[in-house]
């Protein structure tokens, strides 16, 4: 997975004593928002940061305000505090995030059940946290008017959280969406990678599309507008799924049952040459034709490597284009609600 660092701060201090800087955060155009390991930030600092309230739901509006974060390897739980968060030398100052397995707040049942695996270490999320660059500004707009399951949640005692609605404004954010500059969106840039993949990537995380020199948008881009989930459709061997490109999934996951599988992986006896089409939501916008290869998921890892661009994995659900789609491209994540040029936020072009 890529990862990026970044530092977390007091909101409005800038000290060794008052910052944390935290490697190995995962980048993510999968979710939407910071979230940090308490551990990673150290018990002082996690503790020290102000807490977010203000749940729509809380009689008293006074109680601290957590969240269960739903992946598709789990979940993180955990207080929503407030932060300045920099990156790369951009800072989002005072924005929400969430501090992972802080051990202010019991988990609910609910988010445990529906979670599943615990993603509450190191070890477990394989990263100290979670840089969302997803192309929306909050993670669960709908929970501003909707009190959505195993989402947000306000804590009146260590063992008492209830389901919440939340304002937008008390929500975890995309870090992107709040830089004073530079803030519509960001650009993913790896290079392509030899058959068999490689030990070690380093690629470019670059914010802002259109907005400087260095960020300008391809003079002919294939463009994918998203729906307001982040959503496209992707149509593979006369099959249509629901779709998305995230850079925090390591392979591309996605069902065909002609392929042999083994636990994780496909495992075909030779790499093949596939291809699908993406389509936008914009039906009058062109579709793209995208020729990807699979090859044999143990083979690949045997070699220990952190890098493969044909790495598949099954799943019966949607079609996930993950990292090995990054490899080789530039990929433009714009944030709903912008405009760049004439094509209006959110989309994916590359």
């Amino acid at each position: 997975m890529p990862y990026v660092t970044a530092t977390i701060c007091f909101p409005g201090v800038q000290g060794s004593n008052q910052c944390a800087t935290v490697d190995h955060m995962q980048l993510d155009t999968g979710s939407v928002g910071v979230r940090v390991l308490g551990s990673a930030l150290g018990s002082t600092l996690a503790a020290r940061l102000p807490t977010q309230t203000g749940a729509t739901d809380d009689p008293t509006g006074n109680a601290s305000i957590a969240e269960c974060a739903v992946f598709g390897s789990g979940y993180t739980w955990g207080s929503i505090k407030r932060a300045d968060v920099t990156i790369g030398g951009k800072t989002a100052g005072n924005m929400p995030l969430q501090v992972i397995a802080d051990g202010q707040y019991s988990t609910p049942s609910d988010c445990q059940s529906r979670g599943v695996y615990n993603l509450g270490s190191a070890t477990a999320l394989g990263a100290n946290g979670v840089i969302g660059i997803g192309p929306a500004q909050r993670d669960f707009p709908a929970a501003a008017q909707t009190v959505l399951p195993s989402a947000y949640y306000y804590c009146t005692s260590a063992t008492s959280c209830a389901n919440t609605r939340v304002p937008l404004d008390t929500q975890v954010m995309n870090p992107v969406a709040d830089f004073t500059s530079d803030n519509n969106g960001t650009i993913i840039r790896l290079p392509a990678l030899p058959a068999g993949g490689q030990a070690s990537v380093t690629g470019e995380l670059v914010f802002g599309i259109g907005t400087q020199k260095n960020n300008a948008m391809p003079s002919q881009p294939n463009i994918l507008a998203l729906d307001q989930y982040g959503y496209f459709s992707t149509t593979y061997k006369g099959n249509t799924f629901s779709s998305a490109i995230d850079s925090g999934s390591n392979a591309n996951i996605f069902a065909d049952y002609t392929v042999p599988f083994s636990g994780h992986w496909y495992v075909p006896a030779t790499t093949l040459s596939l291809s699908a089409i993406l389509t936008g939501v914009d039906k009058a916008a062109p579709s793209v034709n995208v020729p990807f290869s699979l090859a044999n998921g143990w083979n690949l890892m045997a070699n220990q490597y952190a890098a493969y661009d044909s790495l598949g994995s099954p799943s019966a659900g949607m079609f996930i284009w993950g990292l090995p789609f990054f490899f080789g491209r530039s990929v433009y994540t714009a944030i709903n609600n912008v405009m760049i040029g004439k094509q209006p936020g959110p989309f994916i072009a590359f």
